[in-house]
């Protein structure tokens, strides 16, 4: 790609290990997806679900398969809606609603289809989907993210989470905490990891009218996409706020591109204030994903001092060239590369914050070389990777 490799750290990404499994023939009956929404709102989760979608429509022969969809109401946006993939969107204004029309449309499809499996996209779907699984002998995987399986759950949806024939889980930290916390089987946990789309995310210049929009010129630009409710403050732009005095002081020209919105930002906002970094901080407020990529490309770093069950963005900033910083006690382990590919430092440490990000923004280190973060991601998270992941998840028969 021409740039040099000289003291970069050597290149031996993380095994991201599978159960125990062996390839079987094709699966004799259609499969089924069910998902809580997908369309009518963005989100991580979000993200990820549609890398799947896109995934299971690049697979060589892929199975015809049926997506039920819980709370979306209608078809907006959905480029996946083709064959082998079919939709149904199950949502009404009325809850209850949505929940009887996914229940009826299920076990039709259970009755008329006879899947070879079920894929549950969440556990909150588990008291609706598991028995009727069981009900019918057909096999069930779980689709797990992060923080909802970090923590013991209810006694009935835990045991349909051990009873599934198999778990999808997106990083080795979370089949970790999952595994911990429900009593689960780890050689039942899959990892499908998230994928990054390198003909997206790319580097690029900086685009002049939003440098001048968000009053970044000359400046040294951290940058952080996240919502800001009361609810995510794991998210740590607080923390990253309470580190910029610090910053600033070793690196006078820095700015901090918030990305996002939610009601937390009048508190980040007065906590700007009280510090005196308020003239530093800009809050960009809501972007949406296809202006995603122009915002990537002002940052100088990316920072997100979070407990992530993965965290997809880092594999974005990566992918564009940009340095990143993450928690030291998440799922970022997977897209940073066990820190290979950036810096993982204390979640709630703003002087731990501080001093990677002026690390990052002198730029000294190898993990700043743009190009080599950006080869690295690839090689692990593409597309492709995620496609064969998937591939093999969905006809792998247990060894015993």
């Amino acid at each position: 790609m021409g740039f040099s490799t000289t003291n970069l750290p050597s290149a031996h990404p993380p095994a991201l290990p599978v159960a125990a499994l062996e390839e079987s023939d094709p699966p004799t009956g259609p499969i089924a997806f069910v998902f809580l929404k997908i369309f009518s709102c963005e989100g991580g989760i979000q993200s990820y679900v549609k890398d799947l979608f896109k995934a299971y429509l690049e697979q060589p022969h892929p199975t015809p398969a049926d997506v039920f969809l819980l709370w979306d109401e209608a078809e907006v946006g959905n480029p996946y809606n083709r064959s082998p993939l079919r939709f149904h969107y199950l949502g009404s204004a009325s809850a209850a609603v949505s929940r009887v029309r996914l229940g009826a449309a299920l076990l039709r499809y259970l009755i008329t289809q006879r899947p070879s499996r079920v894929v549950c996209g969440h556990v909150l779907l588990l008291p609706l989907v598991a028995p009727l699984c069981r009900w019918f002998n057909v096999p069930y995987t779980v689709v797990t993210y992060g923080k909802e399986v970090w923590e013991p759950l209810p006694p009935r949806p835990q045991k349909a989470l051990r009873q599934a024939d198999q778990i999808w889980t997106i990083s080795r930290y979370s089949r970790d905490r999952a595994c911990t916390a429900n009593l689960l089987d780890p050689a039942k946990v899959y990892l499908v990891p998230c994928a990054v789309d390198g003909a997206v995310f790319q580097p690029g210049s900086a685009n002049s009218a939003l440098v001048e929009t968000y009053g970044l010129a000359g400046c040294q630009v951290l940058m952080t996409v996240a919502r800001l409710w009361s609810g995510d403050i794991y998210k740590g732009v607080d923390v990253t706020i309470r580190a910029l005095p610090t910053i600033a002081a070793a690196i006078p020209t820095v700015k901090y591109l918030v990305i996002g919105r939610g009601d937390d930002q009048p508190r980040l906002a007065a906590l700007a204030e009280e510090l005196g970094v308020s003239d530093r901080v800009v809050f960009a407020g809501f972007v949406p994903t296809e202006a995603l990529v122009a915002h990537y490309q002002l940052a100088s770093a990316y920072v997100m001092p979070s407990q992530e069950g993965f965290g997809i963005v880092y594999l974005e900033a990566l992918a564009c060239g940009v340095p990143v910083l993450s928690g030291d006690q998440d799922g970022s382990a997977d897209p940073l590369q066990d820190g290979r590919l950036g810096w993982r430092v204390p979640h709630r440490d703003p002087k731990a914050v501080a001093a990677a990000c002026i690390e990052m923004l002198t730029g000294h280190d190898p993990r700043c070389q743009g190009p080599w973060l950006r080869q690295e991601t690839l090689a692990v998270f593409s597309p492709a990777a995620l496609a064969q992941r998937l591939h093999q998840a969905l006809r792998a028969s247990r060894v015993t």
